[in-house]
């Protein structure tokens, strides 16, 4: 089994951010990383974020709220990072705690800033199949260890486990968008192993650690795992059981070292072509 390591992805990607940079004729763009309460996975993926940032050259700043914070309160704070001129682009953690309601600061974040897909506007235009709006970042970088690794994607049955708006969604329509037939599969799907046995291309966003092992995955599947478990000792998990399928699978990507390494370096593109568009 081949692994496919993030790493080259994302290098590849540094070299375009690079690329942009040129054009902004010394202007630094801003990454503003809004994280309401202390989630290790948001931890984690801040930890990631902030790092991938300085590796690129960008700036990035950390806005931490309290897990109490009320929704209005919140809403006020958020709505000064957005209005703010020196942040180029936003990235919101996510799930916030329930008694923040999600769907306002969809609605407030302002869509040239939104590098992460969740605003209506870049909702409906990855659904839509416009490249001018922002998809998630995970989702996009799914499709680039695709790419990147020379993986056929046109005409190939692929297989989503995992149906967020985060991943499984707009991955689904990324997907399609490069003539994948696709399904989406969720706990409610009958035969979970078995449908997932089918795909040739198999992706693992359902985020339960090990969740999918040897028996869900078809002879010669490429496998994207983009889990991310946290455990009590702060070790990484993905959602595929990695040993069990080297067997099996054609191609994997580990955790860690796999999609997240890409994920960031996503951020970091879209931040640079948010501050591009405004420039």
């Amino acid at each position: 089994m081949i692994i496919l390591k993030g790493a080259e992805v994302s290098a590849k990607i540094r070299e375009q951010v690079q690329e942009m940079l040129e054009g902004l004729g010394g202007k630094m763009p801003c990454l503003a990383i809004v994280r309401v309460g202390e989630n290790p996975d948001d931890l984690s993926y801040e930890r990631g974020a902030m790092k991938k940032m300085a590796s690129f050259g960008l700036e990035a700043r950390s806005y931490s709220f309290s897990g109490d914070i009320s929704h209005e309160e919140f809403k006020e704070e958020f709505r000064k990072i957005n209005e703010d001129p020196g942040v180029s682009g936003i990235l919101l953690l996510r799930p916030l705690p329930k008694h923040i309601q999600e769907a306002d600061i969809e609605k407030l974040i302002d869509p040239d800033k939104d590098l992460d897909g969740i605003s209506p506007v870049n909702v409906a235009k990855v659904f839509a199949g416009d490249a001018t709006g922002f998809a998630p970042c995970t989702a996009e970088a799914v499709v680039e260890v695709l790419k990147t690794n020379n993986i056929p994607i046109a005409g190939k049955r692929a297989v989503i486990v995992g149906r967020s708006m985060v991943v499984g969604k707009p991955l689904a329509m990324l997907l399609m968008k490069e003539n994948a037939t696709v399904t989406v599969c969720h706990t409610k799907t009958s035969d979970l192993a078995g449908t997932c046995r089918m795909g040739e291309i198999l992706v693992a966003a359902a985020g339960r650690a090990k969740m999918l092992d040897g028996s869900f995955v078809g002879h010669n599947a490429v496998v994207i795992d983009v889990g991310i478990n946290v455990d009590d000792s702060g070790k990484l998990w993905g959602d595929v059981d990695f040993e069990s399928i080297k067997d099996k699978a054609s191609m994997a990507t580990p955790v860690p070292g796999g999609v997240g390494a890409v994920t960031t370096a996503v951020l970091a593109r879209h931040l640079v072509l948010a501050a591009v568009r405004g420039h």
